[in-house]
């Protein structure tokens, strides 16, 4: 008799549906800013890594080049990133203005608000070992093919 357990449900709309309560608190608060919680990262990320080529800001958000492409969209309009020419005629650049520095330090005020929120209502060692739990399974399917990847 087979009393392994097992697991139950379709893991990826499991995965799914609480990404989407998720990113709901959050966007409710960081969108007290006037951005998505997604906007919010990337103009994060372009803080942290900036000045810095395209490629390498999808890289380190692991999203496809499309994806990052119409993400920067908004947020050059708004005057908080700019894409600018890099150190020779082919690259390209992507930075924070100041506005987007600003936008950033009021968004992520925000953005604690909607972490301290979360760790709240799920309880500050379960957030933990959510964490430990997420980054033991990137690192365990590190080596699929991130072609594929879209946010």
């Amino acid at each position: 008799m087979d009393t392994a357990v097992k697991p139950q449900g379709c893991t990826n709309l499991k995965l799914r549906q609480l990404m989407r309560r998720v990113a709901q608190l959050y966007d409710a608060e960081v969108g007290k800013t006037g951005l998505r919680g997604t906007q919010y990262s990337l103009l994060s990320y372009a803080v942290k890594l900036g000045p810095v080529r395209p490629v390498d800001l999808a890289r380190a958000m692991k999203v496809d080049a499309s994806t990052l492409t119409r993400n920067l969209r908004p947020l050059i309009a708004a005057g908080l990133l700019v894409q600018e020419a890099g150190p020779d005629a082919r690259s390209r650049h992507v930075r924070a203005t100041d506005a987007g520095r600003e936008k950033r330090v009021e968004a992520q005020r925000r953005w604690r608000v909607a972490q301290e929120a979360l760790n709240q209502r799920l309880g500050v060692q379960r957030v933990v070992a959510l964490h430990a739990l997420l980054d033991e399974c990137q690192q365990l399917l590190a080596d699929l093919p991130e072609g594929a990847i879209d946010e």
